[in-house]
């Protein structure tokens, strides 16, 4: 597992997630972190602050942000 993430980190998904509509890349924030497993729920918010998704992933799908890295968006796929 990954002890980097903390509860109101923001992470980056760290592989595709086709089934939550996550690619790799994606920014999130920890919403909540499970003390019994290796999971984590993070949300997923729009340019405009909008909740778009909030997905409980594997401490192993996600990564903190980088203090090297630069944030990039990409338009939302249509439902």
């Amino acid at each position: 597992g990954n002890s980097m993430v903390h509860e109101l980190d923001t992470v980056v998904i760290t592989r595709d997630l086709p089934e939550c509509g996550l690619v790799a890349g994606d920014i999130g924030v920890v919403a909540h972190l499970y003390a019994d497993t290796h999971r984590v729920e993070v949300e997923f918010v729009s340019g405009e602050g909008a909740t778009i998704a909030v997905e409980t992933l594997s401490v192993d799908d996600v990564r903190p942000v980088g203090a090297r890295e630069i944030l990039h968006a990409r338009p939302l796929e249509s439902a």
